[in-house]
């Protein structure tokens, strides 16, 4: 079964502003470039989505320092960089395309933020026919609510995904 991972908004503004630092974000880098390697060596698509705003104003803005994807990824610039504007990266973006032409039947994600970009595209490759899906266990994180910390919103997400719209695995038992 062909595979591609799927790295959703690891951008600068998680690790720039302290007031959005995302939840272990140091081990969360790691962690991911530990599935990226792997990924590579199975000659698998890395696919990174990036987040993007059309207000000058936001974080998000195009060009922005903290837009960029984060610095800290290993990276190659003939990776698949796929920009979105919603909360979901299949809605009016070019992952559906890439993924049909890779023939790429099964995808696994890393990323950020668990319950906002990652809940929605992880549910959206479900009902756009990806009914077996991978979710890599701390290669996820977001940042403390208001009414829950970090650690609980990605144990509740955890809890909803595994068996129904993905499979939830450590990241050293994701085999590419």
């Amino acid at each position: 079964m062909k595979k591609a991972l799927v790295i959703v908004d690891m951008q600068e503004v998680f690790y720039t502003l302290p007031e959005n630092h995302l939840y272990r974000k140091d081990e969360l880098a790691d962690r991911i470039n530990v599935l990226i390697g792997k990924a590579r060596s199975a000659s698998v698509p890395v696919v990174f989505i990036q987040h993007t705003s059309s207000d000058p104003g936001d974080e998000f803005y195009p060009g922005s320092p903290d837009w960029q994807l984060y610095h800290g990824l290993a990276r190659h610039e003939d990776d698949t960089v796929i920009r979105k504007t919603t909360w979901d990266a299949f809605h009016e973006t070019e992952l559906p395309d890439f993924l049909q032409k890779q023939g790429v039947e099964q995808l696994v994600f890393a990323g950020a933020q668990t319950e906002f970009c990652l809940d929605t595209t992880i549910r959206a490759a479900y009902s756009h026919g990806y009914k077996r899906n991978l979710v890599a266990k701390d290669c996820h994180s977001t940042l403390d609510s208001s009414v829950l910390p970090a650690s609980k919103i990605i144990e509740h997400h955890e809890n909803i995904w595994n068996g129904r719209f993905a499979s939830l695995q450590p990241m050293e038992a994701i085999a590419f």
